[in-house]
């Protein structure tokens, strides 16, 4: 079975990683993979995948709506005889839809995530039906995509299935401890001192002001912790400008982007993720396999994955008063060892990668012309 995974690029992002993970569980299955790109340039999950001998291709999207893309599309699909056709978000999907009119190649549409807030047009109410007519299977990546799938994108709900993102579990080495011990040397964190993190772009969606407003406040009452900050991007400027107004530069740390970002993930007791807006996380199911517990905001993927008190805490979506609170429920060792036990458990039974990869493949299986 040939399959071909179509997509903006392949940089570093929650639906490259889910197409990485896709590809890489199904090394050893009877199913072919590829990947298109209607952009440019690949990025470093998309070297990464060339250098394991997985083709991709790459095309230059002109602005607006490139017509003579889906004709480029629909030769090369015809040219591998490409059997499932896997677009990834939603511009992908209108040009793979439109690319496979009338060939026996069968068409996935998988939404990995809306933004905040979320928005249509009366344009897509007559378009997507169409698109839907020529697709095949329609996926989400949660229930509350799946409601704005419906709501915003004109799409039936019974066409959607929710498959939940998975990843490969992050695992403990005995070389990670010597590791950690140079970070919170390096970072001046102490051994007692309660360390909060996030891995994440620093995109104004992700909301990493909140993280570090609440920081600040905690800071003014005695609380011992640090902040660290994971992750590169436009709003680096302004967070560190924040950071030195608030007068907390010594509490809080900014790493830049990391390519394996694990050692850091570990040294977190409490992961937090703030986002106005989440489809499912890659990073907190990071958190989640390393028994993390974690703070999140009540929108998208985030509530359907930690149950309010049970893996973590769940407030509201830019909500400070409840953010600082939560980080005060967490300060405490015990409650924090009780979510770590019940966040693990959560991740294996639910969120692994075999998981997902097996959800696809049996929609693969079932849809093979």
């Amino acid at each position: 079975m040939r399959v071909a995974h179509l997509t903006y690029d392949m940089r570093i992002g929650g639906t490259e990683k889910v197409i990485a993970n896709i590809i890489e569980s199904c090394a050893n299955s009877t199913c072919t993979h590829q990947i298109l790109c209607l952009e440019q340039p690949l990025g470093p999950f998309g070297t990464e995948l060339k250098k394991h001998g997985i083709d991709i291709f790459e095309w230059n999207r002109k602005p607006s709506f490139d017509v003579s893309l889906i004709l480029k599309l629909r030769k090369h699909i015809k040219q591998h005889d490409i059997d499932i056709l896997h677009c990834h978000q939603y511009t992908p999907w209108s040009y793979g839809a439109l690319a496979c009119i009338g060939l026996a190649t069968k068409v996935i549409f998988t939404e990995h995530g809306r933004f905040y807030p979320d928005s249509s047009s009366s344009k897509r109410r007559f378009i997507n039906p169409l698109l839907n007519f020529f697709t095949s299977a329609v996926t989400a990546i949660s229930s509350a995509t799946k409601h704005a799938l419906v709501d915003f994108e004109y799409l039936p709900q019974k066409d959607i299935l929710v498959i939940y993102n998975g990843i490969k579990p992050l695992r403990y080495e005995p070389v990670d401890k010597d590791n950690m011990e140079q970070l919170r040397e390096h970072h001046n964190i102490g051994q007692n001192t309660l360390t909060l993190g996030t891995v994440a772009r620093l995109d104004p969606i992700k909301n990493h002001s909140l993280m570090i407003d609440a920081t600040a406040q905690l800071i003014k009452k005695g609380f011992d912790l640090h902040l660290i900050i994971v992750g590169d991007g436009e709003m680096r400027h302004s967070l560190e400008q924040q950071i030195e107004e608030l007068d907390i530069s010594k509490y809080v740390t900014l790493t830049g982007y990391k390519t394996h970002p694990k050692n850091y993930l570990q040294l977190f007791d409490v992961f937090l993720l703030t986002s106005f807006s989440e489809g499912t996380s890659m990073t907190l199911l990071e958190a989640l396999s390393l028994a993390i517990p974690t703070i999140v905001t009540d929108v998208g993927g985030n509530p359907e994955i930690i149950d309010n008190n049970k893996h973590g805490l769940v407030i509201n979506n830019d909500d400070l008063n409840g953010l600082t609170k939560a980080i005060q429920t967490l300060s405490d060792a015990n409650t924090r060892e009780r979510m770590s036990s019940a966040a693990k458990e959560h991740f294996d039974s639910y969120f692994t990668d075999s998981v997902m990869v097996e959800n696809y493949m049996k929609l693969y299986i079932a849809l093979k012309p």
